[in-house]
């Protein structure tokens, strides 16, 4: 016989064994590609070598945590880490197999000071500042949650906190608000409280005029203490809470391993948090007294018509939550957010009908440049004037959006790519005429993309951030086009 077995002369029992042993060898090869690659989780998270030892060398993590914010986080009696941030990290953590263990704190200057001087190696949930830069790296958001001006319901919407002369703000110690406030708006009297409760309390009682808190946070905290003299009055732009996980600046390994996890959150993970912290949940209590049934019966009328006028409250202030939640509140145009809820319509739309759509993405030119030498107040005059510029030149039929920053995005239903770019050549021909508040010539770009079958928002998005990058890289104050998605 020669050295190989003809196929045709195995038996049929042979020919599965064979198959059998050439499907293991083959997974037995593909398991040491991986191996070489890095570690696969089984939840689609891939660790490197350099990643698998620092787990294997470190684990577990100490971390610390603010023990009184709730629904975001508190220490609970037992010592236990829960709440909304708690919940999220928690879920990150273990999906990179990295184990946690809680540097107990009293306050939040505690868990910073303890942070600062290398106690614990993460802070769970926090926002990304200057100061905290100097000690801490970051990771990609947990969270986002817009912040919004608590007030008294006597008081007006504020639309821009840099006209509130005299006006006196209720802040927790050492939180971002606190720090970007004292810089954005030095006319603002500062009142330091030691929590969340305690700063909307001050509100309510009148020993501070305004406070300035989490949507999230304000939402809840006005229903379970029953300060239905409160409202939220405003949105202030720029200041969302971008929750993220701070990690100590030598520990560049760790941060990485982390986005891997926070890349796993789902829309849905978030919202399970979010759901499971701020249910309301209902006592029943038993009555045995039946001699006060008579009494009872009164009060649960009176309590009756209580909870129907509190109800209506609760819905106008929900209403308006949902309202703040996707409106810029600088420029009252659609936020990211709003923008971020229609766009996948918009795109499942252009697949189903094979409609055109393109969007226009403008950013100012220079508008750095306008804030350090004029400061913020003015920065946000051209911000309010370069949106009613846009709204006054698109069609009615477009969507402005506030995308962040300087930066404008314009959804243009219906539009092929040729007539987008003639309204962004009209859109930045209007801002090179006008006349703007702060005395100079302002300019913008403007980059045009145009939606395919096979576009996704972030891939949409994506391409027309390319183009935009164009303008402003080639000169400025002109319109790039977007390039056509790679074919697969």
């Amino acid at each position: 016989m020669g050295k190989w077995i003809r196929c045709d002369s195995l038996t049929d029992v042979a020919r599965r064994w064979r198959r059998a042993a050439c499907l293991w060898a083959l997974a037995v090869l593909s398991a040491g590609t991986l191996q070489a690659q890095g570690l696969s989780l089984g939840n689609g998270v891939l660790l490197t070598e350099k990643e698998q030892a620092y787990l294997a060398a470190n684990n577990p993590v100490t971390f610390c945590v603010d023990p009184d914010w709730w629904p975001f986080e508190v220490i609970d009696p037992n010592g236990r880490h829960v709440g909304i941030g708690a919940d999220l990290l928690a879920l990150t953590a273990e999906r990179v197999g990295l184990q946690l263990r809680l540097h107990i704190t009293r306050t939040w200057e505690e868990s910073l000071a303890a942070s600062k001087s290398g106690q614990c190696t993460l802070m769970s949930f926090l926002n990304r500042t200057p100061e905290r830069e100097e000690w801490l790296i970051f990771t990609e958001p947990l969270l986002i949650d817009p912040n919004v001006v608590i007030a008294r319901e006597d008081t007006p919407l504020v639309s821009d906190l840099g006209a509130l002369r005299g006006k006196s703000v209720a802040l927790p110690a050492g939180t971002a608000v606190q720090e970007r406030l004292q810089r954005d708006y030095p006319h603002l009297t500062l009142v330091q409280t030691s929590n969340e409760t305690e700063a909307m309390r001050l509100v309510n009682e009148r020993k501070a005029d305004l406070t300035i808190r989490s949507l999230i946070v304000a939402s809840h905290t006005i229903k379970t203490e029953g300060w239905f003299n409160l409202r939220v009055a405003g949105q202030v732009p720029e200041y969302d809470n971008l929750l993220r996980i701070g990690v100590a600046q030598s520990e560049v390994t760790l941060r990485n391993l982390l986005n891997k996890g926070v890349a796993t959150l789902t829309a849905q993970d978030r919202a399970r948090a979010v759901e499971r912290q701020v249910e309301i949940k209902a006592v029943t209590a038993v009555v045995t007294d039946y001699a006060s049934v008579l009494w009872l019966a009164a009060l649960m009328v009176v309590a009756g018509l209580t909870s129907m006028w509190w109800m209506r409250k609760l819905q106008l202030l929900n209403a308006q939550l949902q309202r703040l939640s996707v409106t810029d509140q600088l420029t009252r145009l659609t936020n990211r957010h709003g923008l971020d809820q229609a766009l996948p319509g918009e795109l499942e739309r252009v697949r189903r009908y094979q409609r055109p759509m393109s969007v226009i993405l403008l950013d100012i030119d220079h508008f750095k440049c306008i804030n350090d030498e004029m400061g913020h107040l003015m920065g946000d005059k051209v911000l309010a004037e370069f949106a009613r510029l846009l709204q006054a030149g698109a069609r009615q039929v477009d969507t402005v959006c506030r995308w962040g920053g300087e930066e404008f995005l314009i959804v243009c239903h219906e539009t092929p790519p040729d007539q987008a770019r003639e309204l962004a050549e009209r859109l930045l021909t209007a801002v090179r005429r006008h006349a703007f508040p702060c005395g100079r010539r302002v300019t913008a770009s403007a980059g045009v993309a145009w939606a395919f079958d096979t576009d996704n928002v972030l891939s949409l998005e994506a391409r027309a951030d390319a183009a935009l990058y164009e303008a402003k890289t080639t000169g400025r104050d002109r319109v790039c086009m977007a390039r056509e998605p790679q074919r697969v």
